[in-house]
């Protein structure tokens, strides 16, 4: 650190940044302030000053507040703290809700016009309830880390220091209830709450052996490990199996095309694309969890034409690629692709592999904005266009959000 770390400093914050910090500068130096909203004047504690081109910093103060500032719907991460103290993961808390929404269209808008010169008036879309209940009570999943005294709470932000809470006003009801926030867990790693829509809440604490739980979609059953993946939001897989069959064109859908669900984990979006194409729709989803592929397995088991397959898709894509018959180069060139990458992206070699199989139209599930753009830019080397795009706000209180966008080739 240098000189200027721990110091405050006054600025005017200008624009937001993708990762839910805002943008201000300080004698021309940009710093990235976290807890402050575009439009504001804030007293700022410097962090870190180790970059040339950037410093960042935490609001202490606001001198002059946005119009959207508001209380913060949790005190555990509120101003009144010392930033080194504040709770991580509601980041977005202290800002009015649809003004959330509206930053982060902007992260996304500006994103695909920086990085792939597409003008998009996209609105992220706020989910059933979240407006009534101010955008708290949607967490079905919470992971508690354990501080040196045993006792669990999440990470400070920016930091994988515990803080202890008394609530979790982002957890649904039923999950805030149930987790253990004044037990001792010595000795433990973490704790998960989790609140699946059948079963009732449950804790996995550290390691323990992993048990089986189901959840329920427009009134399918998927069944997987309660250590593996599922939409966190409580309407979030059920908004995203509609988002998906809709961004799918029917009129360039073949239902007996090689058709692919990649990173698929559990099933949801092959079995989203089954339910609106029919029961003889082909499509094989691929996961590297070898779990998660034989539960897949078994929640596509209705659909003669689905398989799992556990492979890394980067290695899957490019063994596909170079070994394909020319009969199922035809049925690839037909095909739907769904792809629901991690946060980093498909990256250039799955886009490259993927884009030289010729998919007739690519349904692209986006949880980063500015790795999503670099993909779209990435697709559009190899002809393909953004003919759709949906955005919604999975996570209010944070800066996360979702999108669904389609691809088809030009």
């Amino acid at each position: 650190m240098g000189e200027w770390a721990g110091k405050s400093i006054e600025v005017d914050v200008t624009n937001i940044a993708h990762g839910g910090v805002s943008v201000a500068r300080h004698e021309g130096r940009v710093v990235f302030v976290a807890d402050a909203i575009p439009g504001e004047r804030v007293i700022a504690r410097v962090s870190d000053d180790s970059k040339a081109k950037f410093w960042r910093a935490e609001t202490l103060t606001v001198v002059e507040p946005s119009e959207f500032r508001r209380d913060h719907v949790w005190s555990a991460a509120a101003l009144e703290r010392d930033p080194a103290d504040r709770a991580g993961g509601a980041e977005f808390g202290h800002i009015e809700l649809a003004h959330q929404r509206e930053l982060k269209r902007h992260v996304l808008t500006d994103s695909l016009k920086r990085m792939a010169g597409i003008e998009s008036d996209v609105l992220v879309e706020a989910l059933p309830g979240d407006e009534e209940r101010s955008g708290t009570g949607w967490r079905t999943r919470v992971r508690l880390h354990v501080g040196e005294d045993g006792r669990p709470g999440p990470y400070a932000a920016r930091s994988h220091r515990v803080i202890p809470v008394s609530d979790l006003p982002l957890a649904t009801d039923e999950l805030a209830a149930a987790a253990p926030l004044d037990q001792d867990f010595t000795g433990f790693d973490h704790v998960d709450v989790l609140n699946p829509s059948t079963g009732g809440t449950r804790l996995v604490i550290g390691d323990q052996k992993p048990s089986i739980i189901t959840e329920v979609v427009a009134g399918r059953e998927f069944r997987l490990s309660d250590r593996g993946f599922w939409q966190v939001h409580r309407s979030a897989a059920e908004a995203l199996t509609q988002a998906v069959q809709g961004a799918i064109d029917p009129d360039a859908f073949d239902p007996h095309a090689h058709n692919l669900d990649l990173y698929g984990g559990v099933g949801l979006f092959a079995a989203a694309v089954g339910d609106r194409f029919g029961a003889g729709t082909r499509i094989t989803t691929v996961e590297s969890d070898a779990k998660a592929t034989d539960f897949a397995a078994e929640n596509l088991s209705e659909w003669l034409g689905a398989r799992a397959e556990t492979a890394r898709v980067e290695r899957w894509v490019r063994e596909l690629a170079t070994s394909v018959s020319p009969s199922e180069r035809a049925r690839l060139a037909r095909a739907t692709v769904v792809l629901d990458p991690p946060r980093s992206g498909a990256g250039k070699e799955v886009v490259d592999a993927l884009a030289g199989l010729l998919p007739a139209q690519i349904v692209y599930v986006a949880c980063d904005p500015v790795a999503f753009a670099r993909d779209v830019e990435l697709f559009s080397r190899h002809g393909y266009t953004l003919t759709a795009l949906r955005a919604f706000d999975l996570f209010p209180h944070t800066h996360h959000l979702e999108a669904v966008g389609t691809l088809a080739r030009s």
